[in-house]
């Protein structure tokens, strides 16, 4: 339908451009412009359901107050049209969005939603439209998001004057984290003349020097229909949206020329250095091996959509994988864990960059390191790189493209926004198959093309930053100190009558905060609109030489999905802390006659990638059972299927464990990912942790990927001989891959599924079997039919099956733990043990969780507490989980009470239905059934149950499961040192 706009065509208030049919992506693109303000619109029509709207802005901040992240905060607290407090987040429950947020980059703030329901998105459209245009943006709107004095408490005139704010605590979150601390330095150095020498987030000890009427002065001039841009995606006609979006908002504006174009940064006649200090790292596999060194390179103007492919592929080429020049030179010699966090080619500024160093090196070897990245880049212009590494990269592309994802809108709308957002053609990007072709060309034409490219942006570059950062072991203290003495200057520069004013204001924003609000003015979704039953899956069952296959046809796009799942019941318990380092290394050591840089080729030349993962399934039925296994993950071109499963099967007959060096580098790299993720996922480590004692596939999750895990991970990095880690790989292999205890998906094309049957059926009749010594670790088994749907005719042994663990006699236990962490905030949870899946009471559990989050802690913790982020949800393996910043035992309280109205019981159930009905990818369809043993009529049940949720049984489950009594808890907190724990001997202190 698309196709039919002509050039020049006038729709309501906009003019048509130019209309481009893009094949690779099954989309066309309708580029129009708005007739009154120049506002830049992009539509791009696909056969897609999950439809998506997004507006951005060009923010362009001159100094680190954070202004745009702050005005992105406060823009979502209430508009003209929707004057309540927070519609962006009361939407969350009034809708089946799939998608909602914002995002403030370093020179755009973006707006995008996507949902499938043709209401919901002009219900959607019109909140988001009225917010970013007709904002009220109220002073005390500012003092919540953005920051204010407020006394310690709030009620209390005598306590001491404090900051708070949620954007002055979220950067003070993000600035623990040194990976992003570096990140932010680097950019800052590198463009140091404009825009990007700044924070766009906001430097927490800045912010307070921003003020309301600079913040309503940006929002004036940068939130403008001229200085926007549209974009949506799906398959809804886009009259209807051209027209809501012309008639609600931008039909109100003239033109202006908005003053927000990034210049260009000067290039410099000489390279620079510079040095950062950060907060020490309490998990570093080495304490004497923290510092980073890195060196980038200021390339071309993004908007050259050409030339950046390219530069794009060429950094692939440099530094992707164990075959690319700075993986042999930097990683291999083991002289740091890991390249630094920012590495490779980085399109998000208008002159793109390419950075490359090491992360986790002593101080000794940073000048090493300098030489050996020039020297590095002096071997691949004499060298160039292989041809097949080159088609490899393509193959990459190809499948990339035809993968089909269920956020395909918001890939491609994040794709184009920062080279759009600069004035690029984002058509042109589109056009990755022509790229290709031209990319090609061009080596053909010119062998040496790409080795001539590395000498002009590398060798050849004078603008060329050295950023160097070490651990300071005071860093914190530092920081704690600044912030008191900004504190200080801002106290002492107040008069008693500021003092006072103070107070009254921190009373009128709690006073507004508790108060109940009405959020009648806001569309809404009814429950009605929520469709009854949900489409059904159809899948076959096979069997391939006596392994089940489940074959789920599925308009793949030309792709095959192939997964297993090996039961890990034999593993001896000695082995079971060391899965999670088999599944990393197993697929990176080489297999057969291929070491692991021909592993890691064919790997990328035949399949879409190829991993293992450690699963611990809860059984829907029963909190005392689980299954335990690690899941084989893979897809492929339908060309490349039997070599992609020839891949599989040399890894079970022959994988390599014989390469000490090699797995030291694996190690290495594993035990820092771990270890620079705690900061980033403490809500989920201490989620973990506080379910630890609540059932047995608790304490195997927090073994394998809960803080248990970063705690070996760092004890095995410290070893100095590996050979004992490596002799232990082998013996995992023989339990965990093979066919004995082997379940497998299979999703593909209806027309390619009677090939990837025989495929399969010789892939099993390949991989060796071994049955003998395969003795069950002394472990209660229960088997339980395949087919969920079976019901009680199953007799054991007959057919395809799961093989449960149960512990019948396990009895769940309180415990507290704090890990001791040298972070400025607390991350807290609070676990207690419900029900499982298909109970009754599961249902009640899964509202009540959203209603707790939405309704109760949002206003605690967000908006009276300033911490970003916390909520109550209910998880599948029975555990009904609290996270936060702070503490939450009023939540309880105040749902035991029922406090609590119908239309906030409706909300909570639209927002469990968006994340229940929340879009499936053809590549993942049905797996749920072969995999967590939940079927189609299971998910019909609990959505009937969902369905006839009362408030009689919220309160009822609120009582019965989280009461003080009722229930068994486990809590766990990362954070600072803390006295008072310390000394309470109910508390376990890691």
């Amino acid at each position: 339908r698309a196709l039919h706009y002509g050039s020049g065509q006038k729709i309501h208030g906009f003019t048509v451009e130019q209309v481009t049919a893009i094949p690779d992506l099954f989309l066309t693109a309708v580029k129009l412009s708005h007739d009154n303000t120049g506002a830049q619109y992009l539509h791009l029509a696909r056969d897609d359901s999950n439809n998506l709207f997004s507006v951005q802005f060009r923010t362009t901040p001159k100094d680190s107050t954070g202004v745009p992240h702050i005005l992105e905060h406060t823009v979502l607290c209430g508009s003209e049209k929707y004057p309540c407090r927070d519609p962006f987040f009361k939407m969350l429950n009034r809708s089946l969005s799939t998608f909602m947020n914002a995002f403030t980059a370093s020179d755009y703030t973006m707006y995008p939603f996507s949902t499938q329901n043709a209401k919901d998105f002009q219900n959607l459209l019109s909140v988001y439209l009225d917010a970013v245009f007709f904002p009220r943006l109220r002073e005390l709107d500012f003092w919540q998001e953005g920051w204010r004095l407020e006394n310690e408490n709030p009620t209390d005139p005598k306590s001491p004057l404090v900051f708070k704010g949620v954007v002055f605590n979220e950067m003070k979150g993000a600035f623990v984290n040194n990976e992003s601390l570096y990140a932010q330095f680097l950019q800052n150095k590198l463009y140091p003349d404009h825009t990007y020498s700044v924070v766009s987030g906001g430097e927490p000890l800045a912010i307070p020097d921003l003020t309301w009427e600079q913040l309503k002065q940006f929002h004036a001039t940068h939130y403008h229909p001229s200085n926007a841009r549209i974009l949506t995606y799906g398959d809804l006609p886009l009259e209807q949206h051209l027209k809501q979006i012309h008639e609600e908002a931008l039909s109100r504006f003239q033109r202006t020329k908005p003053d927000t174009d990034v210049p260009p940064q000067p290039h410099w006649d000489k390279p620079r250095e510079h040095h950062v200090t950060c907060g020490p790292d309490a998990l570093a596999p080495d304490p004497t091996k923290q510092n980073t060194v890195c060196m980038s390179y200021l390339l071309g103007d993004i908007t050259d959509t050409f030339e950046a492919f390219t530069l794009n592929l060429l950094s692939s080429l440099m530094v992707s994988g164990p075959n690319s020049p700075f993986y042999k030179s930097l990683i291999e010699p083991k002289i740091g864990t890991d390249f630094s966090s920012v590495v490779g080619y980085d399109g998000s500024t208008k002159e793109a960059s390419f950075s490359v160093g090491l992360q986790g090196i002593a101080e000794k070897d940073i000048e090493c390191v300098k030489h050996i990245i020039g020297q590095t880049i002096d071997d691949i212009i004499a060298n160039g790189f292989e041809e097949e590494r080159i088609e490899a990269l393509l193959h990459k592309l190809e499948v990339q493209m035809k993968h089909q994802s269920t956020s395909f809108g918001l890939t491609l709308a994040s794709y184009v926004a920062t080279s759009w957002n600069h004035d690029g053609d984002p058509v042109e990007l589109l056009k990755i198959s022509e790229n290709v072709t031209r990319f090609r060309q061009c080596l053909k034409d010119n062998p040496q093309y790409l080795q001539e490219k590395v000498k002009h942006y590398f060798k050849d570059n004078t603008h060329r930053l050295t950023l160097s950062m070490s651990p300071d072991e005071s860093y914190f203290e530092q920081q704690e100190k600044a912030e008191a003495e900004k504190l200080k200057q801002k106290v002492e520069a107040l008069s008693d009558n500021d003092r006072k004013q103070i107070y009254e204001k921190g009373l009128e924003l709690l006073s507004i905060q508790s108060a109940t609000q009405d959020a009648s003015c806001l569309p809404a979704l009814k429950v009605s609109d929520i469709q009854r039953t949900i489409p059904v899956t159809p899948v076959e069952m096979g069997n391939a030489g006596g392994v089940p296959v489940q074959y789920c046809a599925q308009p793949t796009n030309g792709m095959v999905y192939f997964r297993a799942l090996c039961s890990l019941n034999t593993l001896p318990d000695d082995l079971k802390l060391y899965v999670p380092l088999f599944c990393n290394v197993i697929t990176k050591m080489g297999s057969g006659g291929m070491d692991y840089r021909q592993q890691a080729q064919q790997i990328e030349l035949k399949t879409g990638g190829m991993s293992v993962s450690p699963e611990v399934i809860p059984d829907p039925a029963d909190l005392d059972m689980y299954e335990q296994g690690i899941i084989l993950n893979s897809s492929c071109l339908e060309r490349n299927l039997p070599d992609m499963l020839h891949l599989w099967s040399d890894l079970f007959n022959s994988a390599h464990f014989d390469d000490e060096a090699r797995l030291r580098v694996l190690v290495l790299m594993a035990a820092q990912e771990l270890s620079n993720g705690v900061s980033h996922s403490g809500h989920m480590y201490a989620m973990l942790r506080a379910g630890r004692t609540l059932t047995p596939a608790g304490e195997l999750q927090e073994a394998f990927s809960g803080m248990d895990q970063v705690k070996f991970m760092k004890r095995i990095a410290e070893m100095s001989d590996l050979t004992a880690v490596l002799r232990k790989l082998p013996r995992i292999k023989k339990h965990l891959l093979n066919p004995e205890n082997m379940r497998c998906a299979v999703n593909a094309t209806p027309q390619q599924m009677s090939a990837v049957s025989t495929e399969v059926e010789k892939f099993v009749g390949v991989i060796a079997r071994k049955k003998k010594d395969r003795k069950v670790a002394r472990l209660n088994v229960i088997e339980k039919p395949l087919d969920p749907m079976a019901g009680s005719g199953f007799i054991p042994g007959s057919g395809a099956s799961r093989k449960l663990i149960s512990e019948p006699t396990f009895k769940p236990c309180q415990m507290k733990t704090y890990f001791q962490l040298p972070f400025p905030v607390n991350y807290v949870s609070e676990c207690v043990r419900t029900v499982p899946y298909t109970h009754q009471d599961y249902a009640s559990l899964c509202i009540l969780g959203r209603l707790v989050s939405a309704k109760f802690l949002h206003g605690e913790i967000r908006e009276k507490g300033g911490a970003y982020g916390g909520g109550a949800r209910m998880g599948s393996g029975g555990i009904f989980a609290f996270y936060s910043y702070s503490a939450f035992r009023n939540g309880v309280e105040w749902a035991k009470a029922g406090q609590f109205s119908q239309q906030d019981i409706d909300e909570a159930q639209l927002s469990v239905f968006s994340s229940v009905d929340a879009p499936v990818a053809p590549s993942d369809k049905g797996l749920n059934r072969l995999l967590y043993g939940v079927s189609d009529e299971m998910k019909q049940k609990l959505r009937e149950e969902l369905f006839a949720v009362t408030h009689k049984s919220l309160t009822d489950v609120a009582n019965r499961y989280l009461g003080i009594g009722q229930r068994t808890c486990g809590v766990a907190i990362l954070g600072p040192a803390n006295e008072s724990i310390n000394k309470d001997p109910s508390w376990v202190v890691r």
